[in-house]
């Protein structure tokens, strides 16, 4: 019944140390029996308040006025998460970069001409040798003949496609791959017609059935693949 430290106690007469000892451990025990494990993450917050501690949907419940809480218990609540696809996030910071009226480096123009290319689905290294043989990477470029900034978009043209200021970098490469774009998907994908239809026009290349005698245009074709191939 009693431990062997208790019972030597009894035995050398020291009967009120071993009844002291034995409440004591006794005690010790019944506090051991009522320790219970944490009901909510809020008892480890309150540990000496158990039985008034509010609960976690309560306290999920009184920070509802500030839309934290409802949107936890709340099953009508939605909450809208779409991922934003890593190379549109590229694309915005690219073009976020040349902004309006300042000078834009090779490297942005680089970059944007390959996400462009990457949107419209066509080869960045083709729009990169257009792009070199119409301004040489000038987005100020215009020709005598009005073609303007990187992709010498003209007027008619540029208005057709939408594009509002044909010097904006981002607007001029948009605007002038959907335009080559457009040529390669009339001439079933041809490289050589496409360009020609972009220097040209789409009429001179269907008058002549391939690409037309003009020297300009011949020359251009010629440099562009050269630059491609």
């Amino acid at each position: 019944m009693f431990s062997q430290f208790i019972q030597n106690l009894l035995n050398s007469g020291g009967q009120s140390a071993a009844v002291q000892r034995y409440a004591q451990i006794s005690n010790y025990q019944n506090n051991l029996n009522t320790v219970q494990a944490p009901q909510s993450p809020l008892d480890t917050i309150y540990p000496d308040n158990k039985i008034n501690s509010p609960s976690f949907e309560k306290v999920l419940k009184s920070t509802s006025q500030a839309n934290f809480g409802s949107l936890l218990i709340n099953p009508q609540t939605m909450v809208n998460a779409h991922i934003v696809p890593e190379n549109l996030l590229q694309q915005a910071a690219a073009a976020s970069a040349v902004k309006q009226g300042t000078q834009p480096t090779k490297n942005q123009i680089l970059n944007l001409v390959s996400m462009m290319s990457k949107k419209h689905g066509v080869d960045e290294k083709l729009v990169k040798a257009l792009i070199k043989q119409e301004s040489g990477f000038n987005p100020n470029a215009k020709s005598k003949t009005g073609a303007m900034g990187l992709m010498q978009l003209m007027p008619s043209t540029a208005k057709s496609l939408g594009v509002k200021d044909a010097y904006n970098p981002v607007q001029n490469i948009d605007g002038g791959i959907r335009y080559l774009k457009s040529m390669m998907n009339k001439y079933n994908g041809n490289v050589i017609l496409a360009l020609a239809a972009y220097n040209a026009g789409p009429n001179a290349v269907d008058k002549y059935d391939g690409v037309p005698p003009y020297k300009e245009t011949q020359n251009y074709v010629r440099n562009i693949l050269a630059n491609y191939l």
